[in-house]
């Protein structure tokens, strides 16, 4: 470790800083429809999902190793250059968090690294083959495959519930929503808290510290478990109330259904060695749920700013990384800058932030209301027997109540006698 240079440090602590806003940041991704269903109380369902990440990443390092050994070309790669990408992923990652999308920390940070590495070293140096079938393709496929398996899960869930008690389906509902939500943490953590440890186990590989096609030293899985499970408890309430609330409204056979699926995709993802978004594999599984229940709605206003998100993630974080880059080739001083602006950009995203707080007690507030097309399909499409959809109840109005005559008083004479 004699070569464990202040910029190698520096590079450390800021990829720890990124996996605590993935933490905080995909906290839906988990928790969302386990909280807005109310299976879960707030605090309760991001302790739990903290704890399962932390286990989730001792699991497997086939993703780290995808982002260590297959995205770019370890030669030749210095500590700055990390540094460039991880200043794009963490300012993205802020920015998504503030307006409450639910993007890919995943993409975000590919994204800067990407960038930061063409600016460094040119594109020769990305390896395009992995990018395509481990990066672009599952991007694609995660959420269609899992909303479709979702849509499919909601209807049997319905068809084989619908001669069973409603309260005891429920309650047996509450039950297996809780324990997919804890499947899903656990996904979360053997994917997106590698990509912390793909990243750092680059750095040192180089600033010389380990050999090039190591995998992540103990130390670095364990510190990436623990930066992501902090971030996780603090909970991104912001992106919990959207995915929870903003895009569909839930009921508990819904969100079993959902968080069943996206777990499927994620951990079958991990096995393979895919680079996945954990965020678009869950948003697609609500949006599939919210589509499979009769008589329920998606939001599409907001399922659409969530697909432009998603689509200018990658591009936006590498042009930060690689501008970031050519200021930090300038030299010390340069990296120096860079890292100032880091600090000042997140302190004013955090202040912003504070003019209208999204916390625990307020998550489960609807993010916005119903649009033109939502309530139109909610007001011809009937919900289940014995459930009443929250959509219907807010957006039809109810039929107005008879007006009855007041009856006479029988010590008033009529106005004919006066």
């Amino acid at each position: 470790m004699e070569s464990f240079s202040l910029i190698l440090a520096i590079v450390v602590v800021t990829a720890l800083a990124f996996d605590f806003t993935n933490g905080f940041h995909d906290t839906a991704n988990a928790m969302a429809t386990t909280i807005s269903t109310g299976a879960l109380k707030p605090k309760v369902a991001v302790a739990m999902s903290a704890a399962l990440n932390l286990v989730g990443a001792f699991l497997s390092v086939e993703v780290a190793n995808t982002i260590s050994k297959g995205l770019v070309d370890e030669n030749g790669i210095r500590p700055e250059v990390i540094f460039a990408a991880l200043v794009g992923a963490i300012l993205w990652n802020l920015l998504t968090w503030l307006v409450g999308l639910p993007s890919s920390s995943s993409h975000a940070l590919m994204g800067g690294l990407i960038g930061a590495t063409v600016a460094s070293a040119g594109t020769g140096a990305v390896h395009g083959d992995v990018l395509v079938t481990k990066v672009l393709l599952p991007a694609v496929a995660a959420p269609v495959v899992a909303g479709v398996a979702a849509m499919f899960a909601t209807r049997f869930s319905y068809a084989i519930g619908k001669n069973t008690d409603g309260e005891a389906a429920r309650k047996g509902y509450r039950a297996g929503q809780i324990a997919s939500a804890g499947l899903v943490s656990l996904a979360h953590g053997t994917n997106d808290a590698q990509k912390t440890m793909g990243i750092i186990t680059l750095a040192l590989v180089a600033g010389g510290s380990i050999a090039p096609d190591s995998n992540p030293p103990t130390w670095v899985i364990l510190s990436a478990g623990m930066a992501i499970a902090l971030g996780t408890y603090l909970g991104g309430w912001r992106i919990i109330r959207t995915m929870g609330k903003g895009l569909t409204e839930l009921q508990p056979q819904q969100g079993f259904a959902a968080q069943t699926s996206a777990a499927t995709v994620i951990l079958a993802s991990s096995h393979l060695g895919f680079s996945l978004s954990t965020t678009h594999s869950v948003s697609g599984s609500v949006m599939g749920a919210g589509l499979g229940r009769k008589g329920g709605v998606v939001r599409w206003s907001t399922a659409t700013r969530m697909v432009v998100a998603w689509v200018l993630t990658l591009p936006a974080a590498a042009l930060v990384g690689a501008l970031a880059e050519t200021v930090t080739d300038l030299g010390d001083w340069g990296t120096a800058l860079v890292a100032v602006f880091l600090v000042a950009s997140s302190a004013a995203i955090w202040k912003v932030s504070r003019r209208e707080v999204v916390d625990a007690r307020n998550v489960n507030d609807t993010a916005e209301p119903a649009g033109v097309v939502t309530t139109a399909i909610a007001a011809v499409t009937p919900p289940p027997v014995g459930t009443v959809s929250e959509d219907l109840t807010a957006t039809i109005p109810s039929p107005a109540a008879p007006v009855v005559a007041p009856a006479a008083d029988p010590a008033t004479p009529p106005a004919a006698a006066v």
